[in-house]
């Protein structure tokens, strides 16, 4: 008679997992990421003023939003981001912020009609699956925000529910979408048009790996930006906050990228 195999304990393998890929610095970013964050700054425009983690307020100031311009947030609830694109872009611009989920997507309507009136863009509200976008809006907008849905291991790791559901296949599926969302992004956006791809995760599958098949695929169309802020980890392509080094805040990953001009 065959011995029954052992049941793989979730929580182990998931600590086996990013063990092998953090080597020796895993358990100083795994407590740190259990730790209760306590890195939240308010965006005061808003009424009531709306707190989110300053690593995700930093990143999305890194799109070079410019006054007026067609800008748009592909993954945008609950609406951090999608509040500072709305700043920058202001009352002559135009925002376009996607999500889904019906239930996010009125949470998402609600934090963008917080912003004051006087400067809030006009602004479009949508649930579309942002993998097909670029084959509907081809080269429609100056500025694109992907925060791509991913593993989200502060949260995996905080609830154990979530925690219990886990398994490596989970951070290979949200690979394959956050790179049909990339691509969807760079069809989307105008030639010299930027765009930021963003995810809270710590997997360079997820991260790092899916913009070097997007350069690998699309060499002559897109670029990395050339300017870093001094406030991140660089990383083979973007940088990182991680709240082992960086006080709490995070983690998140970007990655700024610019859509090659045709000079033809």
């Amino acid at each position: 008679m065959a011995k029954k195999k052992d049941k793989i304990n979730p929580a182990q393998l998931f600590d086996d997992y990013y063990s092998d890929i953090w080597k020796d610095r895993w358990p100083l970013l795994k407590e740190a990421l259990l730790e209760e964050k306590n890195s939240q700054v308010s965006i005061e425009e808003t009424n009531p003023p709306y707190w989110l983690d300053e690593a995700s307020l930093l990143t999305a100031t890194l799109l070079p939003v410019t006054k007026g311009s067609t800008v748009l947030d592909m993954c945008a609830a609950p609406g951090g981001k999608s509040l500072v694109l709305a700043k920058a872009t202001g009352k002559e611009g135009f925002l376009t912020a996607n999500d889904r989920s019906p239930e996010r997507r009125e949470r998402l309507r609600k934090v963008l009609y917080s912003l004051s009136p006087d400067i809030r863009p006009e602004i479009r509200i949508t649930g579309f699956n942002a993998e097909s976008w670029g084959l509907y809006e081809k080269e429609a907008y100056d500025y694109i925000l992907l925060d791509a849905p991913c593993s989200s291991e502060r949260h995996v790791l905080n609830d154990e529910k979530y925690l219990a559901q886990w398994s490596p296949n989970r951070p290979k599926r949200l690979a394959i979408s956050q790179y049909a969302m990339l691509s969807s992004a760079l069809m989307a956006v105008k030639e010299g048009g930027y765009i930021l791809y963003s995810t809270c995760s710590i997997n360079p599958g997820e991260n790092e790996e899916v913009i070097e098949k997007l350069f690998k695929r699309h060499k002559e169309e897109v670029e990395e930006a050339e300017s870093f802020p001094s406030w991140a980890l660089k990383r083979k392509y973007g940088g990182m906050v991680l709240p082992d080094e960086h006080s709490g805040k995070g983690p998140m990953y970007f990655c700024l990228l610019r859509k090659i001009k045709n000079e033809e």
